[in-house]
């Protein structure tokens, strides 16, 4: 199903010029250096989901790019003016921010990663040994348990794919769980300091 949901993203870019001319056909050896998502978090209180790629192959990929395909989910709720609705809110995504961002006031800073093809941010040609950080700044708005996927890709007509040293593709997820509530915080008796307790509503299982 997250193959389904990767191949829909790559093909829905609109009203943008083709992001894949003259992307080379070929494999790239790619992997995931570091990755991190708070596995507890709260309803609006902000959270940060960090992906360091690296590329560990001979040869430069045209244009490192990662997909995620769980930030929102589908609704069936009736008369929605879209089905799609956001578990996390993306206040910022991959990418440098524009600085002055616009003349007016600043309400978002998307980064320069957004392409046309949804839920996927691309940062550019990637040497050999080198790496890219993307970094997105979010918002749970949904609680609930959550998985997110994500895909490593070379390039973004499909045509540069990305690989493990293995040859497997280049995945990843996250199992979050999002309370309604934040825990409650107690001062220690004994040391003075501020202890946080525990999550409502989040599962044991989950629980670190």
């Amino acid at each position: 199903m997250f193959a389904a949901l990767t191949a829909a993203s790559l093909l829905a870019g609109c009203g943008a010029a083709r992001q894949d001319a003259h992307e080379p056909a070929g494999t790239y050896a790619m992997e995931v250096a570091h990755a991190s998502f708070p596995v507890l978090q709260t309803v609006a209180r902000p959270a940060t989901m960090a992906l360091v790629i690296r590329n560990s192959g001979a040869q430069a990929a045209p244009n490192v790019a990662v997909t995620v395909d769980s930030f929102s989910y589908h609704s069936n709720y009736p008369e929605l003016a879209s089905a799609s609705r956001p578990i996390w809110v993306i206040e910022r995504g991959p990418g440098a921010v524009a600085r002055p961002p616009v003349e007016t006031q600043e309400v978002s800073q998307p980064g320069s990663g957004q392409t046309a093809y949804v839920g996927t941010w691309a940062l550019g040609r990637l040497a050999p040994g080198g790496t890219r950080t993307f970094i997105w700044r979010v918002v749970p708005v949904k609680a609930g348990i959550y998985t997110v996927h994500y895909i490593v890709a070379a390039g973004l007509a499909g045509k540069a794919k990305a690989r493990t040293p293995s040859g497997a593709p280049v995945v990843g997820r996250f199992r979050v769980a999002i309370a309604g509530a934040p825990p409650p915080t107690y001062v220690d008796p004994s040391t003075g300091k501020v202890r946080v307790g525990v999550y409502p509503s989040v599962p044991p299982s989950i629980k670190p």
